[in-house]
């Protein structure tokens, strides 16, 4: 189940990273503005950041399994309308379509990969997410073969890819409503709040920061990176469409370390880690040569991306009568930040240039200090239930 739910999640995200290696196709196409591409980046991010903590606080009290595949629908919708969008609106329109199928995605498949852990949750969430990051990753390279080789009509291709990850989105709800008939009684005994409710909100509270400088710092990457390789460097697109997919391989990569460590070594250690850990990299690479600078993404992302698996479980961890909730708020936000973020940093590109944002955006990982006022939260069966920070 655990490859199952991380193979869909490569199809979701690669469907996903589509929108943004087009980018330069729809800037030319439409003359959009940064603040306009921005703008799309938002409305995806935003429409599933908003829906995902509703979707999973809804599923906490009422699980739905066969959601998956549905929100599926929602994904294949949106891919369909981005192929013959005839105006900023509609396209607007097919952005929002793909988001509300990630709203369901995301909080639902979290909850699978941790029904499927059998204990080691780092590791399923880890294993989850990497397929996430493998998708993005691998979008971007079938995107610059299909898509801006061929025209924006051929996105309808990745429909194919929509179609195949319901097919496997079926079993996994079929063994999701057994899990859910057979583990009710021992999902009863863990509904006890585990810590204070001051102790929660400070915490949250501390992540949400990391979240924070953790995205708005991909937001960059995310949305930009091909602009910044092709104004700084004089990059063609497809070259600047590779190079994104070596950061997004990198990120990939990180992603798969940052939940078997804190398995291993403890959350708190690779969320302090992960985070602060890039500064250096990220004040250095506004300054460097074009090999450099790959070199220093890729170690950026190998390093910032290790601390969102590990994010996602710690606050698991200390809300486990919350699950759903907990996962698609953590996810909703994460996707918020990256669209509010995109959106700010294409007014700061259009008003002072690409490598302003790069400059700027370098110190937010030394947010990471904050990750030292976390409390030590172990998993349930480690430690026992008590009201204490550790």
């Amino acid at each position: 189940m655990l490859g199952a739910i991380s193979f869909a999640h490569v199809l979701n995200d690669m469907m996903q990273s589509v929108i943004i290696t087009i980018y330069p196709l729809l800037k030319d196409e439409f003359a959009l503005s940064f603040v306009q591409v921005g703008a799309i980046t938002l409305t995806f991010q935003m429409t599933a950041s908003l829906l995902q903590p509703v979707v999973g606080t809804f599923t906490d009290k009422r699980p739905l399994p066969y959601s998956l595949p549905v929100g599926m629908c929602f994904s294949l919708s949106g891919l369909l309308l981005l192929s013959v969008a005839w105006s900023y609106p509609i396209l607007l329109l097919s952005v929002a379509l793909i988001g509300c199928g990630s709203s369901v995605f995301h909080p639902e498949s979290a909850r699978v990969a941790r029904m499927a852990s059998g204990g080691h949750y780092g590791f399923a969430q880890s294993l989850f997410q990497i397929g996430g990051n493998f998708g993005h990753a691998l979008g971007p390279v079938l995107a610059a073969a299909v898509v801006l080789r061929l025209g924006r009509p051929h996105a309808s291709w990745f429909a194919l890819v929509a179609l195949l990850a319901m097919v496997i989105l079926l079993q996994v709800s079929r063994w999701y409503g057994q899990q859910l008939a057979t583990r009710k009684k021992k999902e009863a005994v863990r509904v006890a709040p585990r810590f204070p409710t001051r102790v929660v909100v400070r915490t949250v509270g501390i992540l949400f920061v990391l979240i924070f400088s953790k995205f708005f710092y991909l937001a960059s990457f995310s949305s930009y990176y091909e602009f910044y390789l092709i104004e700084h460097f004089g990059l063609s697109v497809h070259t600047a469409a590779n190079l994104l997919a070596v950061y997004l391989f990198a990120v990939a990569a990180g992603t798969m370390l940052g939940g078997p460590l804190g398995d291993r070594i403890g959350r708190k250690r690779v969320i302090w880690f992960s985070i602060l850990g890039c500064a250096p990299f990220s004040l250095m690479l506004p300054w460097t040569s074009l090999p450099v600078t790959v070199a220093l993404t890729v170690v950026i992302g190998l390093v910032l991306a290790s601390a969102f698996p590990a994010i996602v479980v710690y606050a698991q961890d200390m809300l486990v009568h919350r699950i759903g909730m907990v996962s698609g708020l953590f996810y909703g936000f994460s996707f918020g930040l990256g669209g509010i973020g995109a959106a700010s940093l294409g007014v700061l590109a259009d008003r002072f240039g690409i490598d302003f944002v790069y400059r700027t955006c370098a110190f937010l990982p030394l947010l990471g200090l904050l990750a030292a006022f976390l409390p030590d939260v172990r998993p349930p069966e480690a430690a026992p239930a008590t009201g204490t920070e550790g």
